[in-house]
């Protein structure tokens, strides 16, 4: 058996490598019209930085490791120009030479990935325009840094290698604006959780223009205007463009196959296309969400490897299948951490389902150990079903472990309320008793029960202000002073039952604190006492976060409230 490979990276080489283990005896060529293969495309944006030194540590094999240890074929700066599916061969354009040959396959795995999405504008291909995807990238805007050494640079795009670019030439001392669409960065987390990012970056210095759409680049005196629709041009000494990225299948189109949004290619649950012997893999193909059960582009290096492995599997003579992307994600940004599993609001909302959401803000271990950090955690589940969508979690330490627990039970078709059953590690250092993950799950199973009744922040400016409803801040008085909702009324939680008669008992009640904890109280000992109260949801931490882009406070007291 023959099977020829188009793409070194990511899912080509993993294909390769499995597709070796499984069949001794098959003849495998890999073209990658780049100089490298099997790179670590996440790594890129820290070889900017400095980071990372080594050049070598980007790639974790090279032509000469494949063929020694695999017997693979690595041809790098060959590019595959045209598919023919009727002759069953590929053409083949080596760069070094020129020389343009016809390759036979027995089958073929197409792992192109995505190319940055590079609009038609004025300037975009200009000298001091840079995107960010292969190593030879990387090298050209490390070597700039280096030798220009830029005071100022735009960034095109909030997305992870935005970010990442973002972070990494700010702290090499680069005065950084961030310019997107958008008025969010990093488009898997919902806006009201991204607001602690944008107060991240403004806290670094990095500037932030929201909503703005770039309209062209000029260069002149070794400086380059990003130009913007009606706003005034940013001048700086570089530009990033990391707007996005877009299935590179040119030669898949033009060969026939069946083709999805963007220009992805469709694909079964064998990474199958719709011509025989050929697969797809990677940042190129329409996966199935694997929560909506709707198409979708997921370009993420976790699934390209999978996904790999599957194909090799079924040209092999196996049977593997892909059970769709989860979407699940991590970025460290300065010295915080985001991560998401599963769908947002923005999400289930286009797919119709009909959900609610828990937020919370737990340390990420025992209180009274030193040095525990606060995280946001906002956890997503279908009403009736109870089935859990996503999560999304901001934080400092800790967030990794907790996202990767909720992306196990969403993969597990645990519902939501299973998460207080989950028997998860505890030492002090490390978690509480009560993890964060089991928080979530007895908070819902208190909605779910009817024990108590929630409200979020999106409500807060619709509720009346004209006496008929009952606005309640259970907050210290202190905390009280330092900030509150338009037209909460401070009564503390430990004072609260001696106090009920300057409650109205015939009008809804709903109740505020600093996380949400002792609002919840306020809300047991009001309900018990015949009140119709509900509790906000992520507490007046939240709310301020949201409604004024603030930074909250990294460390909280067991109740709750900020140190």
């Amino acid at each position: 058996m023959k099977v020829v490979i188009v793409g070194g990276v990511a899912g080509g080489a993993s294909a390769a490598a499995r597709i070796r283990r499984l069949d001794e005896t098959a003849e495998i060529i890999v073209f990658e019209r780049t100089g490298y293969v099997s790179y670590a495309n996440c790594g890129l944006p820290y070889f900017v930085g400095g980071v990372i030194t080594d050049p070598g540590a980007l790639t974790l094999q090279t032509p000469e490791s494949f063929l020694r240890r695999f017997r693979v074929d690595m041809r790098v700066h060959h590019e595959v120009e045209a598919i023919n599916p009727d002759l069953k061969t590929v053409t083949v354009r080596n760069l070094e030479t020129g020389e343009v040959f016809d390759e036979p396959y027995d089958k073929l795995l197409l792992s192109p990935g995505a190319k940055p999405t590079v609009p038609r504008l004025a300037g975009v291909d200009g000298k001091r325009v840079f995107t960010l995807r292969t190593v030879e990238d990387t090298f050209a805007m490390r070597n700039f840094v280096v030798e220009k050494a830029p005071k100022s640079a735009v960034v095109a795009g909030g997305g992870f290698i935005g970010l990442e670019v973002a972070e990494n030439l700010c702290e090499m001392g680069v005065e950084v604006t961030i310019v997107q669409r958008p008025k969010q960065v990093l488009a898997p987390l919902d806006a009201d959780m991204a607001c602690q990012l944008h107060a991240l970056l403004r806290s670094h210095g990095i500037g932030l223009k929201l909503g703005s759409s770039v309209a062209g680049f000029e260069e002149r005196d070794g400086k380059v205007s990003t130009l913007l629709e009606g706003e005034e041009p940013l001048v700086s000494d570089m530009v990033v463009l990391a707007i996005g990225v877009t299935p590179d299948t040119a030669i898949a189109q033009a060969a026939g196959l069946e083709m999805g949004p963007k220009g992805s290619i469709v694909v079964n649950d064998r990474m199958e296309t719709s011509v025989p012997d050929i697969y797809a893999v990677g940042d190129a193909v329409q996966v199935v969400d694997a929560v909506t059960g709707l198409d979708a582009l997921v370009p993420l290096a976790g699934p390209a490897n999978k996904q790999g492995r599957i194909a090799a599997d079924n040209i092999c003579g196996g049977y593997s299948y892909y059970r769709g992307s989860q979407r699940s994600s991590v970025i460290k940004l300065f010295n915080m951490t985001a991560a998401t599993t599963g769908i947002n609001e923005k999400l289930a909302q286009a797919a119709g389902i009909d959900y609610e959401k828990v937020v919370l803000s737990p340390a990420n271990h025992a209180g009274y150990y030193p040095g525990g950090k606060v995280m946001t955690c906002k956890i997503l589940y279908e009403r009736g079903s109870l089935r859990l969508l996503g999560a999304q979690i901001v934080g400092y330490e800790g967030v990794d472990k907790r996202i990767d627990v909720l992306a196990t039970a969403i993969f597990a078709g645990l519902n939501a309320v299973d998460l207080k059953d989950l028997d998860l590690a505890y030492a002090p250092p490390y978690s509480s008793a009560k993890d964060p993950v089991n928080m979530a799950g007895f908070m819902i199973e208190n909605i779910e029960e009817g024990r108590v009744k929630q409200f979020h922040w999106h409500d807060v400016a619709d509720l009346p202000r004209d006496g008929s409803v009952t606005l309640l801040d259970a907050r210290t008085p202190a905390e009280y002073a330092r900030g509150c909702a338009e037209g909460f009324v401070n009564i503390p939680l430990d004072e609260l039952r001696g106090r009920l008669d300057e409650i109205p008992l015939d009008k809804p009640l709903y109740v505020m604190c600093q996380s949400g904890l002792r609002s919840y109280l306020a809300c047991c000992i009001l309900a018990q006492n015949g009140y119709d109260c509900y509790n906000f949801s992520g507490g007046y931490r939240f709310y301020n976060m949201v409604t004024s882009d603030l930074l909250a406070a990294d460390q909280a007291h067991p109740c709750g409230a900020d140190k």
